[in-house]
């Protein structure tokens, strides 16, 4: 029987860069690999057709050879799916052993085998206010975590002795083994991909190097912060396992809400009633700043409800930025309630008094309503 052509055994034309071929190969590896396909004696056909191929156009010599010869570059023992697994190709059949079924303990290829792995990272969720995060402010948190073992100063063994080197893996944290007709490498069972075991662990900390204690952390929150603003402190999350490197602290913010403002970016809006005569002939009020100070608002006469007024370099100030937001402030004009009967009599006589020129927005409405309606009628 003749062998099919690599490229189209991997799927490929014959143009395809080294990075396309490595992840057709993958993926039908993936497929066909023994060991998702087990007693299924096509599928170990093609698995071993694929690493052929893929062993021939992944080496530039051979592929060159191969597409100026094709099979026949290889006829006489050439290379070409002979002569066993390189070392390049092993590693990538571990990393596609791994997909399938993860690693020992949960641990992948190139992590650190002296023992000393990177502390986890940690997150902190601190609310604050909105004049907190208009002036900023340093806080004191306290923080459960793991810290490096006094004892035995993050070695995980007693004081006066050492971890030793794994016997399993010599130190190396992985071990090989035969799996069908090619090998790979997985972690070491013992030492669990640490390279190191201790035989005398510390009766401070188990052998783990680490105990948990409460810490007092002192953090610098700069004005302008937004809700969910993240803060990140190197080295200050849990520390590493046997003396290795502490991972980060994430500080997420967030902000309480405000009885009167409320904030979009760097700009304020409040709400603020006025009379019905501040509406009319106008007036002026005063109205508070996240800054301490107070701010004049004046009025026109005729303000209608929803009138916006802006006072610039009110707002929030831009985080790591001399830039200040505005303020917005929106009136709306409150309607008269409970009113005495003298009340009553002075606003009777008012709107006696009143024309179209007082009222040209309910009276234009009406206006155009009521042609609407003869208009309707005409129709009819």
């Amino acid at each position: 029987m003749s062998k099919r052509d690599y490229y189209e055994v991997l799927g490929v034309a014959k143009t395809a860069s080294e990075a396309e071929m490595k992840s057709a190969f993958r993926k039908l590896a993936m497929q066909y690999h023994p060991d998702r396909n087990p007693g299924d004696h096509e599928a170990e056909v093609k698995f071993k057709e694929l690493n052929e191929a893929y062993q021939t156009l992944s080496d530039g010599q051979k592929r060159a050879a191969y597409d100026r010869y094709g099979h026949a570059a290889f006829a006489n023992g050439g290379g070409a799916g002979g002569g066993g697994f390189n070392g390049d190709f092993s590693d990538f059949m571990s990393d596609i052993f791994e997909n399938f079924f993860g690693d020992a303990g949960g641990r992948g290829r190139g992590r650190n085998t002296t023992g000393r792995e990177r502390g986890a990272d940690m997150r902190y969720n601190l609310e604050i206010t909105l004049d907190e995060a208009f002036h900023g402010k340093t806080a004191e948190l306290k923080i459960p975590t793991s810290i490096t073992c006094e004892a035995c100063s993050g070695s995980g063994a007693k004081p006066g002795s050492k971890p030793k080197t794994c016997p399993t893996c010599a130190g190396a944290g992985r071990v090989r083994a035969t799996q069908g007709f090619f090998s790979i490498e997985r972690t070491c069972p013992n030492c669990h991909g640490r390279g190191e075991v201790i035989d005398d662990p510390c009766g401070s900390c188990g052998g783990a190097g680490r105990v948990t204690r409460e810490r007092t952390l002192s953090v610098n929150i700069p004005a302008g912060v937004e809700d969910g603003t993240r803060i990140r402190l190197a080295g200050e999350g849990e520390a590493g396992l046997r003396g290795g490197p502490a991972g980060d602290l994430y500080i997420f913010l967030s902000l309480k809400p405000h009885p009167f403002f409320q904030r979009d970016g760097a700009d304020l809006f409040c709400r603020v009633p006025i009379s019905l005569v501040t509406a009319a002939i106008g007036g002026e009020f005063n109205v508070p700043t996240l800054s301490g100070s107070e701010a004049l608002v004046k009025v026109p006469e005729g303000t209608q409800t929803g009138k916006q007024f802006r006072l610039k370099g009110k707002g929030m100030p831009v985080l790591r930025s001399r830039d200040v937001g505005d303020l917005y402030i929106q009136v709306v004009v409150e309607t008269p309630q409970k009113l005495t009967k003298r009340q009553r009599e002075l606003l009777e006589e008012f709107d006696k008094e009143c024309s179209k020129e007082n009222h040209p927005e309910s009276s234009g409405f009406f206006s155009r309503f009521r042609e609407f309606l003869d208009g309707f009628s005409g129709s009819t």
